[in-house]
């Protein structure tokens, strides 16, 4: 026969053979894996797209002295961060609200001014920590630095100079007590030229070095004492005068808060000593009356 074969049934009629089934298409591994990445390209593109829609963005935020600060969340019609969380290259995190001017930080401080392009305090602010204390004045990339106030949890208050976060430059101290200095510091401790008065009416206006009485200075005390001279780590030590609230007078030698060395001690009374001294006694009489107390029963300080 020809290459079109019929089957021919028994009552003659011819009829067509029957047509075979094509076997089905089976995806391969390929194909299904490169459909699922374009599904969830497609996922992710949407979900952008509605975030963008929303207003939610992503900054990161390089600052002028290192470091960054990351953005997320809305910002306002020029693309300008408006509300939404920080976190700063340091580990801290906080929560920005630009209506209100208010930063709330994840340890519980709160700050509320002006901040920088890198959303970093900056300029005029007021910083209140979780501890109680509170701080008002200026700020600098992030840390306060300038005039400001600093109000202690505990009462105390300084008014004056900062810098990157620390008493820097001339400022006043009161304590809870009514006691103040007023002078220069230097990270937070006094240095330099400085006066501070006890509440209990005693002074000194003089040098110090790391919180310490250090150099020249006078010291009042409250029962009318004076002492000018030398200290030497808070203590009376080098050549100074002491002068008694009755007028006695002693010039000379210190070590110690003590009479130590060469000096001259002048009673009210006109009688005068010159000698060595130990310990706030006459041990040496110059003048030939070794021996004697020339304290009489008064010792400095």
């Amino acid at each position: 026969m020809g290459a079109y074969e019929v089957d021919i049934q028994e009552d003659g009629v011819a009829t067509a053979p029957p047509r075979r089934k094509r076997p089905k298409k089976h995806l391969s591994t390929a194909q299904i894996l490169l459909y699922t990445f374009i599904a969830a390209l497609i996922c992710v593109v949407l979900v952008f797209a509605a975030i963008y829609a929303s207003g939610l963005r992503y900054i990161k935020l390089q600052t002028e002295i290192g470091g960054y600060v990351k953005f997320f969340g809305t910002v306002d019609g020029e693309g300008n961060p408006y509300k939404g969380d920080l976190y700063y290259s340091d580990g801290t995190t906080a929560k920005v609200d630009m209506l209100n001017h208010k930063v709330t930080f994840s340890n519980g401080d709160v700050y509320t001014g002006t901040l920088n392009n890198s959303l970093r305090m900056e300029g005029e602010g007021t910083l209140e920590y979780s501890t109680g204390d509170v701080y008002e004045g200026e700020f600098e990339n992030g840390v306060i630095s300038g005039e400001g106030t600093f109000r202690y949890a505990n009462g105390d208050v300084y008014e004056g100079a900062f810098l990157n976060g620390a008493k820097n430059g001339q400022g006043v101290y009161t304590w809870f007590d009514g006691s103040t200095y007023t002078g220069a510091f230097v990270d937070d401790k006094k240095e330099g030229w400085g006066v501070y008065v006890w509440s209990d009416g005693s002074s000194y206006s003089g040098e110090y070095v790391n919180e310490l009485k250090e150099g020249t200075g006078t010291y009042r005390f409250a029962n009318g004492d004076v002492y000018s001279g030398t200290f030497v780590a808070d203590a009376r030590s080098g050549q100074g005068t002491y002068t008694w609230a009755n007028g006695d007078e002693y010039i000379g030698n210190f070590e110690d808060n003590e009479m130590n060395g060469t000096g001259t001690y002048r009673f009210a009374s006109g009688r005068t000593f010159e000698g060595n001294f130990e310990d706030g006694v006459l041990v040496r009489d110059l003048g030939g009356d070794s021996g004697t107390d020339a304290t009489d029963g008064t010792s400095a300080g």
